[in-house]
């Protein structure tokens, strides 16, 4: 009994020793979440901090527009939401995500460091608008180039940490299955999840007040100095990491399904599905596949023995697919409707720019001696996702189970549909808002002064940033629960960039309604809805424009949702519920 009681405390030891470190494992553990976790956060701090004001910085430093300013950085948006799909494609199947986090920690810096620079060169931007000649010198082209290699330079850094740094810091803590191992990693994602949330509230007060508040110079050179904090943070364990090489890529295979279906398209598929013979992983318990999507299945058809090694595998994956690779793209098909509402959704709550030229025109005093900056608004957002969170996890879901007898909670298509809701009802309390801000700016006199501030305090606003945050909280991060539910768990890297691809996808129709609306509405010599003198445009307009779009969008995921049918979760609920009453 001893002897085992001992062995059964080395073997407890060995397992932990990976997690830990130590002199017998050098590599990974817990030593390292410090310096990966601090790297993301300043990441955020910096690149946050950055977007919650830049529409600031484009118009009154650079003399643009404010339509051509929000085109810029919905575009901005959308490259960096996309770029991290094309930094996990090139860290799973080429460089490794050590390589991939440190090259986009030092391509972050650079555009950092660009971005200031633009503030300390006098000549890196136009000269400061006359106001008694209401002259503005246009940017030239050198200077937007130099703007928007910054902002470049950020995109793909972007890309290079947000599409490696979690799934690399479990890779120091992800080995053998056990309770152990699983508590550490449940841990390790908390803590990163929580340093996120942190790191988001920090940029849109701290830093938007700095910028505010002691000018560019200190504004646009903080976020550089807490980029190369994050980069250093992260090379300094360098040593300690654990470097996965790279393997292929979920991607590839998921092309290579779409490829060796249309080498394969003259195969004949017969009505007897059992006739054919399929190719399958090892270990896989899939035997044959589904009959959706049929024309798919003949990437898996086995049609000479010959195309076979020894050992079972594909001599030319591109020509012959397993049944799970085949079962993962049909997977992927299917959510893409609904994934799709997420679009319009994005879209709205991607409208970061223009309420901040809004608030900014608004009585924006807490006390005599204080006023929230224009661009720290968004924390409002942000609190209205963690009370919702707190109060639906530990508030409503033990009421409404007590009541009813049994675990109650939201279905996930419910939950979609009600922040699509919230999206609809939050864009309209804003065309709301501002039809009352702009009669006030007209009825003081305001007309021609865009930065006049109105007898108009900022509280107004409130019911469009909670309902926004209501929007995230029920749709957004429902979003990402679904992917993870609803695709198989091999695809687990592909359901976590959907979301950010959804985002780029957003930015990038959003920037084409604002381009449309704008050579629309000012055709003919008229005022542009969004003009860059918000109170001779109507910017209330634009604003029932996306709350009319959302309830379309609306309508279209009611039809998605029907035709999806139901998901993982109702369909064995209603398997027990009909067991019961069997």
């Amino acid at each position: 009994m001893g002897s085992e009681s001992c062995s059964s405390s080395d073997e407890k030891k060995l397992a932990m020793e990976p997690l830990l470190g130590d002199n017998l494992n050098p590599k990974g553990g817990l030593r390292t979440m410090p310096f990966i976790i601090a790297n993301e956060a300043f990441e955020r701090v910096a690149s946050i901090g950055l977007q919650s004001n830049m529409i600031m910085y484009l118009t009154r430093e650079y003399n643009l527009e404010a339509m051509t300013a929000a085109y810029i950085l919905f575009v901005w948006s959308a490259v960096s939401n996309l770029m991290p799909v094309l930094g996990a494609f090139v860290a799973d199947s080429y460089a490794g995500r050590y390589r991939m986090v440190g090259f986009g920690s030092i391509a972050t810096l650079a555009g950092m460091v660009l971005l200031w620079l633009t503030a300390i060169i006098p000549s890196a931007k136009p000269p400061v608008c006359d106001p008694a000649s209401e002259i503005c010198e246009r940017a030239t082209t050198s200077q937007l180039l130099f703007l928007y290699s910054s902002l470049g330079f950020m995109s793909v850094g972007a890309g290079g940490i947000r599409s490696s740094s979690l799934a690399f810091g479990a890779d120091q803590l992800n080995r053998e299955d056990s309770i152990e191992n699983a508590g550490i990693l449940q841990r390790y994602f908390s803590w990163y999840y929580a340093a996120v949330s942190v790191a988001s509230m920090v940029a849109v007060t701290c830093i938007v007040y700095i910028q505010d508040n002691l000018g560019w110079k200190v504004g646009l050179g903080v976020p550089a100095v807490l980029m190369f904090l994050s980069a250093l943070s992260f090379f300094l364990a360098s040593p300690f990491y654990v470097k996965l090489k790279a393997k292929t890529s979920l991607l590839t295979g998921l092309a290579q399904v779409i490829v060796a279906s249309y080498r394969n398209r003259n195969v004949k598929l017969s009505s007897q599905a059992t006739d054919e013979v399929y190719h399958h992983k090892k270990g896989s318990m899939l035997l044959k596949p589904s009959e959706k999507l049929r024309w798919l299945n003949k990437a898996c058809i086995v049609r000479d023995p010959l195309d076979l090694t020894s050992d079972g595998r594909a001599k030319n994956p591109w020509n012959l697919c397993t049944v799970d690779q085949v079962e993962e793209l049909k997977a992927l098909i299917k959510v893409i409707p609904l994934w799709s509402t997420g679009i319009v959704i994005g879209m709205t709550l991607d409208q970061q720019s223009f309420p901040i030229i809004q608030v900014s025109t608004m009585d924006r005093k807490i006390t005599s001696n204080f006023e929230i900056p224009s661009g720290s608004f968004g924390i409002f957002m942000i609190i209205t996702v963690i009370v919702w969170i707190a109060l639906y996890e530990h508030i409503i879901i033990p009421i409404a189970s007590k009541i009813s007898g049994k675990p109650t909670y939201l279905s996930l298509k419910k939950r979609l549909g009600i922040g699509l809701l919230c999206s609809c009802a939050s864009m309209a309390t804003w065309a709301i808002v501002e039809i009352f801000r702009r009669k006030i700016a007209i009825e003081e006199g305001f007309s021609d002064d865009p930065r006049a501030v109105v007898h108009m305090s900022w509280m107004w606003l409130l019911p469009h940033l909670v309902l926004g945050g209501l929007a995230m909280a029920f749709n957004t991060i429902g979003q990402s629960q679904f992917y993870y539910s609803e695709l198989p768990k091999s695809m687990a890297s592909i359901s976590s960039t959907l979301l950010g691809i959804g985002s780029s996808a957003a930015s990038l129709v959003s920037s084409f309604i604002v381009n449309t609306v704008d050579n629309i509405t000012k055709s003919g010599g008229k005022e542009s809805w969004i003009s860059t003198n918000i109170n001779k445009g109507h910017y209330d307009y634009y604003y029932w424009l996306l709350a009319g779009l959302s309830m379309v969008n609306f309508m279209y995921f009611l039809v998605c949702s029907k035709a999806y049918g139901p998901c993982k979760g109702e369909a064995f609920e209603k398997d027990d519920m009909s067991t019961e009453e069997q």
